[in-house]
């Protein structure tokens, strides 16, 4: 029997056009105020100034929303990067090359707002890109 998980859906959805359309000032419907990201303690504002700051470095970064999993309180998410970071991003010097990449994220939800967050970005694919690219 199929289990309708549709209003988290539209939540995490919700969730990424915010991020798409750089509203982090909206984060409060989407985000508690103290969460954990990747096992540590965060606050909201934190988490906020990562973003904003991915897009400070990222100025053509898209959520790309590939693979979704929604259970009664959890989304599983394979989000998809194509973008040009200008600098260093993530300890790697892309210098404004093109890059794409994917990330695996695992959330949490209580009462309808991320609680957790595991998140695992393909770093060791961007170098192999960019090392490629230096053979050629």
């Amino acid at each position: 029997m199929a289990v309708d998980h549709s209003g988290l859906d539209r939540v995490y959805r919700g969730y990424i056009a915010a991020l798409n359309e750089r509203r982090f000032d909206d984060l409060g419907r989407f985000v508690h105020d103290e969460l954990t990201y990747n096992g540590e303690s965060w606050t909201r504002e934190r988490y906020r100034s990562l973003l904003a700051d991915d897009v400070r470095r990222i100025p053509d970064l898209h959520y790309d929303v590939q693979v979704l999993v929604v259970s009664a309180d959890h989304v599983a998410a394979r989000l998809w990067f194509d973008c040009s970071p200008r600098d260093e991003f993530l300890g790697i010097d892309v210098r404004g090359r093109r890059v794409v990449f994917a990330e695996h994220v695992i959330y949490r939800f209580r009462e309808g707002r991320i609680e957790d967050v595991w998140s695992l970005i393909d770093t060791d694919g961007m170098r192999a890109q960019l090392a490629d690219r230096g053979r050629q």
